[in-house]
């Protein structure tokens, strides 16, 4: 038996006799078993992040539980940006499948190429400036096609056509004048950052970051550096996801430090509240979350690019704050919370609701209220198939965990085969 768990284990002990609680006691308050509490504390089984955090809660631990758990998968490191001198290869099949391939030129000449359609933009230069401003308006409004489409279908459905439009506009920009070619490249940037979102929802971390530093390289040549800055902010939230929390919090600070506009600072308070809470500590992360409500009300966003960020979520602090409540331990302020904020988001944004609605469901079922949890989650079930994301098939493989501990619940069997089909699906 590792050390960890056991070290765990005798802090919560002492922790329970010194708050005078038996563990039936803390078990109904942390909707555990006392026979799952009982190994816990014995060393005999692992405990969780949110065990962890739901026992600070209750025996005023301020976090320190929640200190002695060390991710159950090691960080993994982030990948050195580069890509100049690149040839990008794209390979779609009849099937359904789909690959990206940035190569050295010299290599791809080397190897040597046959293409049934071969296309060429030619070296003309854009038309004066009444066209270009079209070419740049209706780009900018198939972007939020292309978002709205990114909400009802697999990353797998859209990328392709992100990737082929950053390169269009990329090399349309190399054509067109001063004025026109800032506007075109900050578009190809914003296209590149949500390629890189896309990336991330399919589960390569690798490609988000080759995406989100190619969004800063095209950001820079239109003379935008705020994508520079939002840069760390996705960085912080793979981080994160990937363990590696203490990496997390520095980019979040670096990112909230710099001179960047109002919505990129608060989005990195926003991610810096979240770390905070994993960490378990409640005041720090209340205060960042007022951070991030304070910057991002200053942001009038009065630019015509796209918007950086979640753009389907009414009140992004407000829903940030109920899943950092559970992160803190307090499921059913969390579940009150997610419940009222979920209901506003637009009903056509299928992967906004697929992944609050499992967020909803783990809330309900930590605080106990498990046939309200499987409600949920089987709504969020019907639509989380079909929208694939691997950060909702994090959260399902959490919720899985966490309703297997009903396992006499009529309403967790019933919903039992569905979760594990949706999760074989999602990671296959």
């Amino acid at each position: 038996m590792q050390e960890q768990p056991l070290d765990f284990g005798q802090e919560l002990r002492r922790r329970r006799l010194e708050a005078q609680f038996s563990l039936e006691q803390l078990g109904k308050r942390v909707h555990y078993s006392k026979a799952q509490l009982s190994k816990v504390e014995r060393g005999l089984k692992r405990p969780s992040p949110q065990l962890a955090r739901l026992c600070d809660t209750e025996l005023n631990a301020q976090g320190s539980l929640a200190r002695l758990i060390t991710p159950e998968v090691s960080p993994k490191p982030l990948p050195a940006p580069g890509h100049d001198d690149e040839v990008w290869l794209m390979y779609l099949d009849k099937d359904g499948t789909s690959s990206f391939q940035p190569v050295k030129r010299r290599n791809f000449m080397a190897a040597g190429a046959a293409s049934v359609l071969t296309l060429r933009m030619g070296d003309e230069q854009l038309a004066v400036e009444t066209g270009a401003a079209t070419l740049v308006e209706a780009s900018r409004v198939l972007f939020d096609q292309f978002r709205r489409i990114g909400q009802a279908a697999g990353p797998g459905s859209v990328l392709p056509s992100l990737i082929a439009q950053a390169h269009s506009l990329e090399q349309l920009a190399s054509r067109a004048g001063t004025s026109t070619r800032r506007d075109l490249l900050v578009l190809a940037s914003r296209y590149a950052e949500y390629t890189g979102w896309m990336a991330q929802e399919a589960g390569d971390d690798g490609a988000a970051l080759w995406w989100t530093d190619r969004a800063v390289h095209l950001a820079r040549g239109g003379d935008d550096p705020t994508l520079a800055s939002y840069a760390l902010v996705r960085r912080s939230l793979i981080c994160l996801y990937g363990g590696d929390t203490a990496q997390a919090v520095e980019l979040s600070a670096r990112a909230l430090r710099s001179g960047a506009p109002p919505r990129v600072r608060g989005l990195a308070a926003q991610h810096l509240a979240q770390c905070l809470a994993i960490d378990g500590d409640y005041d720090a992360t209340m205060r960042s979350l007022d951070r991030a409500r304070e910057l991002l009300a200053l942001d009038a966003l009065h630019s015509d690019a796209p918007v950086l960020g979640a753009s389907h979520v009414p009140d992004v602090v407000e829903m940030f704050t109920g899943w950092c409540l559970y992160d803190l331990g307090r499921p059913q302020r969390a579940a009150e919370l997610l419940d009222r904020e979920t209901a506003r988001i637009p009903t056509h944004a299928l992967r906004t609701r697929s992944r609050y609605g499992v967020r909803r469901a783990l809330a309900h079922a930590a605080a106990g209220e498990v046939d309200q949890a499987c409600h949920i989650t089987s709504k969020a079930l019907s639509t989380a198939g079909a929208v694939g994301s691997a950060t909702i098939a994090a959260d399902l493989r959490r919720l899985a965990k966490v309703l297997g501990r009903h396992p006499r619940n009529a309403q967790v069997r019933a919903i039992g085969p569905r979760l594990s089909a949706t999760l074989t699906h999602l990671t296959r």
